[in-house]
């Protein structure tokens, strides 16, 4: 399986995913640490893949996203941004709205 497949397979198949430096409980950096608070704070389950594990993912996210930067963030096999854009989102109501009409999980709440 290509580094293309696999990141594939992994968007398409998660509810929401996250490529990020670290893991979900331990963020190595920053930007991954607020995309990780943001998700946690809404009760969200996501996928986090660490692409300090594999250069070769590391490299191949920002070709399948054409986006230069981490962490990355998917919802229902949607590229939706980075960090700065998921903080303005959340912020702004944008990323819980997303969320539900997804029909994903926040805070524990059904939806669609």
């Amino acid at each position: 399986m290509s580094i293309h497949d696999f990141i594939d397979s992994q968007v398409k198949s998660n509810d929401v995913v996250v490529f990020m430096k670290g893991t979900p409980q331990f963020p190595m950096c920053g930007f991954s640490g607020q995309v990780a608070h943001i998700f946690n704070l809404l009760g969200v389950d996501y996928k986090g893949i660490n692409v300090l594990d594999s250069d070769e993912i590391r490299q191949g996210i920002k070709e399948y996203t054409n986006w230069p930067t981490i962490p990355q963030v998917f919802v229902k096999g949607e590229f939706v941004g980075g960090c700065d854009i998921v903080r303005e989102m959340y912020q702004s109501g944008e990323l819980q709205t997303l969320l539900e009409e997804k029909g994903v999980v926040v805070m524990g709440r059904a939806t669609a």
